[in-house]
């Protein structure tokens, strides 16, 4: 995605939130204030969503739950796109939860395709390679 230079005004306390978050994530603050507002957009975009830091970093999760998006669209993909299998597969859900995770699935397939792919990629033997110590064999 190109990138255009844009100049702006945030309060100081803003500017100094922003920074303790590049400082404890590693990254810096333009990296950090982009992925800020890419998420605000998403999130104003798909209500019913949020963001919150995972094992494998930032990632789309339903308000309330939890649950990756991710995750419940590919049950919905198992279920053959029958919204009222994936109500009583995931009955611990409210409709609204379940239609947020698919409108944001509708306006960023790709994101989500990508993660069930990588999802659906793990083997036993790629596990073991990424992570040895689980072999039990390691020392």
């Amino acid at each position: 995605m190109a990138s255009v230079q844009k100049s702006m005004r945030i309060p100081e306390e803003m500017a100094a939130e922003i920074q303790s978050i590049a400082q404890q994530s590693g990254k810096d603050f333009s990296t950090i204030t982009k992925q800020l507002l890419e998420e605000a957009i998403k999130m104003n975009r798909c209500p019913g969503i949020g963001f919150t830091e995972g094992v494998n970093g930032r990632r789309a999760r339903v308000a309330g739950s939890g649950i990756e998006v991710w995750e419940i669209i590919q049950n919905y993909k198992s279920l053959e796109n029958d919204f009222k299998r994936l109500r009583k597969a995931c009955h611990w859900l409210s409709e609204q939860q379940l239609r947020a995770a698919i409108a944001y699935y509708q306006s960023y397939p790709l994101e989500i395709d990508n993660l069930i792919s990588l999802n659906e990629n793990w083997s036993k033997d790629n596990t073991l390679k990424q992570y040895p110590f689980l072999s039990g064999s390691a020392i």
